[in-house]
């Protein structure tokens, strides 16, 4: 059905949807700059504040999975256009907060439109596209989402400096407006084939509530302490409610997660692969800032050009690696990747006061290389690993081990933060953080090398294609 789409037609829907998972990624990391604009003109805390990143990260992965099926089983263009409208509402009511409660609330109804535009997207891209083009295709939505990422605290700096903080959050509105003409009329309905059955509300409810605690503890575990009662309990919550999950999960007729995903080796495998790089991705660029700033002295908006290497290296690899992976399979790509990931964090391991600009520019074009060859193809192999029905649940899922290692990540890196007492303890804590970061790229690298390359020959999903 969707082969037969006009291509001028389906490439103008691409652009609306890579516009949409764009705004849905900067809000990731553009309102990072903003927050001491925030915290100032709404007088609050830091304790206040940093919920306005930590609700959003939270009602993201709760609501992933849920999101996922919903797509299925109502029509994921219909959840598109419905992510569109609620994330434009709330990008409106955050511009307009008049509190930080307000804002806050704001944030957690942005993560929650997040997680629909983010579900949505890649399925509806991989059923529309055929199969000799999907991987091109894949590879510049998320050269899109990539972007989003790491434009975001340049973007942030600027609009903070010339329009206030507000402009973080009000231009999403008129951008999301022309996201949503491009799709309307140019995007086909599609769903899976259990769209009668039931949705899973007891699995949606344990998993919405289990996720966030799990967050909680791991972000608040280092102020609580992390042998607290406090942090203890919400971790120890947090277990019982995913041990209840999955007990509900094998229960169900038609379960929010099918637990068969994971004993799908290649799912796994390209989830572990999402997993390690949101964790780096999200370590690495909380301490770049820091250590340009504080150990280079280096200014806000010369901090944002200094970041352009990551993003502009990505954005130009990632359409490049869509295509080979089109060609040669997802294995080599996702092998070249963590291999960069790799070099990028032994190099960055040895970063001092007075490393060359030279060496601190390649080592973050490595960086750059090593997430366009791994975030397409990544999700290019996680949805040729299931059938087309369950596109969408499965986008979800992978999705939500994305964003837990993106948590994970910040955790670590905020830790390695807190613990640093000037110039030279924080080179020692930045060094030792990016040496763990070079051994999860090469753990991770030796867990999927084996698996994957044995699928060396598979191409862009199956999913894609009508079924």
């Amino acid at each position: 059905m969707n082969n037969h789409i006009e291509s001028r037609r389906r490439w103008l829907a691409l652009a609306g949807i890579a516009i949409a998972s764009f705004l849905g990624c900067i809000d990731f990391t553009i309102v990072n700059t903003a927050i001491p604009a925030i915290q100032g003109q709404l007088s609050a805390s830091v304790d206040q504040v940093q919920w306005v990143v930590t609700v959003f990260v939270m009602a993201l992965s709760a609501c992933m999975v849920a999101a996922g099926r919903l797509a299925d089983l109502l029509g994921r263009r219909r959840l598109l256009y419905l992510g569109m409208l609620v994330f434009g509402l709330a990008s409106l009511g955050a511009g307009l907060a008049s509190s930080i409660a307000i804002l806050i609330a704001w944030r957690l109804v942005q993560g929650v439109a997040c997680a629909a535009l983010y579900t949505t997207s890649a399925a509806i891209v991989a059923h529309a596209f055929p199969e000799s083009e999907r991987g091109r295709a894949l590879g510049l939505l998320f050269a899109a989402n990539g972007l989003g990422l790491a434009v975001g605290p340049v973007a942030g700096g600027l609009l903070v400096a010339s329009l206030g903080w507000r402009s973080v959050f009000l231009l999403n509105v008129p951008l999301i407006v022309i996201a949503f003409m491009l799709c309307l009329g140019r995007v086909a309905e599609s769903r899976g084939e259990e769209g009668r059955q039931r949705f899973d509300a007891a699995g949606f409810v344990l998993l919405a509530l289990a996720l966030p605690c799990l967050l909680l503890a791991i972000g608040q575990g280092g102020s609580w302490g992390w042998t607290s009662l406090a942090t203890v309990g919400t971790a120890g919550l947090a277990l019982v409610l995913l041990l209840a999950f999955v007990w509900v999960e094998r229960m169900v007729a038609v379960p929010l997660l099918q637990m068969t995903l994971f004993a799908n080796g290649r799912f796994l495998l390209a989830s572990l692969a999402n997993f390690s790089l949101a964790f780096f991705y999200c370590a690495a660029f909380f301490l770049l800032p820091l250590y340009l700033g504080e150990v280079r002295g280096q200014g806000s908006s010369q901090i944002g050009w200094l970041l352009l290497p990551i993003t502009a290296v990505m954005a130009l690899v990632s359409p490049q690696a869509g295509r080979a992976a089109d060609r040669f399979g997802t294995a080599p790509l996702l092998a070249a990747g963590f291999v960069f990931l790799t070099l990028s964090a032994a190099m960055q391991a040895a970063f001092v006061q007075d490393s060359s600009w030279t060496w601190v520019v390649v080592a973050l074009a490595c960086m750059g290389i090593g997430w366009g060859c791994i975030l397409g193809p990544a999700t290019v192999a996680a949805l040729a690993s299931v059938p087309p029905q369950l596109a969408g649940v499965a986008m979800g899922a992978a999705w939500t081990l994305h964003n837990v290692g993106a948590a994970l990540g910040l955790t670590i890196a905020t830790v390695v933060f807190q613990a640093a007492g000037g110039k030279t303890a924080f080179l020692l804590g930045f060094q030792a953080a990016f040496w763990l970061l070079l051994m999860l790229s090469l753990l991770t690298l030796a867990c999927l090398l084996p698996g994957l390359w044995q699928a060396r020959g598979a191409r862009a999903p199956a999913t894609g294609q009508p079924g």
